[in-house]
């Protein structure tokens, strides 16, 4: 593996300390603070200066139509990411963009991209239903033709974001009678829409997430993304980026596999916790000079490294289960205080793996269900087949 340092020109340095200043400008201890206490991972503040300032429409568009270079691609995500970006919304924003560019009618593109460019414009993901758990090819939200629009009704759960984006990026069944993959259709439904409801939902780590209901609710054939009974072609490429399932790039200036900006809060626990172990207490003692303290923390480093090389669908799993495993190690290392939250005076950590500790049971459901994962790895990198769900049937007397 090559560990060696990418030399940067003059002015690719130029552009890391013009990012690191932007960064430092806008997402203030203030940002994250609010952003920990609300559960949105997003910051409408801070998006709109991204979108301002250009960098949502160099990271979003190609090298060749004005968007970053390789290498400025990767240490913007990589200062994002140290800066603690509010990401959800902005990810999720990113992926659709590229299916309305590839699928969208020239007058929906012209209608939308402009406005994500610019920040004004969020997308979120209307994929899972409230009976239908990973499988999002099992839809039941129905949209029926009717003159020159859709009349869509259903739900939507874990529509994360809906209520900070302008346009939910739908999949509907549009022929209950055909194949589950050969009866979908995907809108890019405006939310403002008449008959959506956003309720908010909490989940175990403290972030909201949404059930979203469509009621009769009218939409133009325009927002239509591809053919008619052909969403799954549609769906299918983000669905891999959410699974990991991407290829390696040669040049190495890419994630070995998602689930990066995540691991970077690990990372930072970890970091944090070092250092505070490294501390002389009162006592006059450290507590990494105490054994179990320094095999403890060392276990875990070791793991969270391991998990950081792993490329593809191997590293959405090791990431998610590392960040499970060793942030109650870093809690019980540091203490009693390590639980009290960002901004709290007398936590251990400024809230570092107190929140990594909310946050990973998250993190193994994002995109399918660590279980689903594993089921796709063993099906189909280790080639053991399908799993057997059903009881083994019983040997006859």
């Amino acid at each position: 593996m090559d560990f060696s340092r990418v030399e940067l020109s003059d002015d690719d340095q130029a552009f890391l300390d013009e990012t690191r200043a932007f960064l430092r400008t806008h997402v203030t201890d203030e940002v994250i603070r609010r952003d920990r206490e609300t559960g949105d991972n997003f910051d409408a503040g801070v998006h709109l200066a991204l979108g301002a300032a250009g960098y949502l429409e160099k990271e979003w568009k190609p090298e060749s139509e004005g968007g970053f270079n390789r290498l400025r691609a990767r240490i913007w995500a990589l200062e994002k990411r140290r800066a603690h970006v509010p990401w959800v919304t902005s990810g999720t924003t990113a992926m659709i963009a590229h299916s309305v560019e590839k699928f969208g009618s020239p007058e929906l593109k012209a209608e939308v991209m402009p406005q994500v460019y610019s920040g004004h414009a969020r997308l979120c993901l209307g994929y899972t239903e409230p009976e239908g758990g990973s499988d999002v090819a099992t839809c039941k939200t129905r949209a029926v033709r009717d003159g020159d629009g859709w009349v869509i009704n259903g739900s939507k759960m874990f529509t994360t974001g809906a209520h900070n984006c302008q346009y939910v990026f739908l999949i509907t069944n549009t022929d209950p009678a055909a194949p589950k993959h050969k009866s979908l259709t995907m809108f890019l439904v405006p939310l403002d829409s008449p008959g959506i409801e956003i309720q908010g939902v909490r989940t175990v780590d403290g972030d909201r997430t949404n059930i979203v209901y469509y009621s009769d609710v009218r939409v133009d054939d325009k927002y239509r993304l591809g053919e008619v009974n052909d969403g799954w072609t549609v769906v299918r490429e983000p669905l891999n980026v959410e699974h990991g399932a991407v290829a390696a790039a040669q040049d190495g200036l890419q994630d070995v596999s998602i689930m990066m900006h995540q691991a970077s809060f690990m990372a930072a626990a970890v970091d944090k916790a070092a250092a505070k172990v490294g501390e002389t207490g009162p006592d006059g003692r450290r507590l990494i000079d105490d054994g179990s303290v320094a095999y403890r923390l060392g276990r875990s480093v070791a793991r969270m490294e391991a998990s950081l090389s792993a490329p593809s669908i191997f590293g959405r799993v090791a990431l998610a289960q590392t960040m499970r495993d060793i942030s109650p190690d870093l809690m019980d290392i540091l203490g009693t205080a390590a639980s009290l939250p960002i901004g709290t005076d007398g936590s251990a950590d400024d809230g570092a793996a107190e929140y990594v500790y909310r946050f990973a049971p998250l993190v193994g459901i994002y995109g399918g269900t660590l279980e689903v994962f594993r089921n796709m790895i063993a099906q189909y990198a280790l080639g053991l087949g399908k799993p057997a769900y059903a009881p083994a049937a019983k040997k006859a007397s």
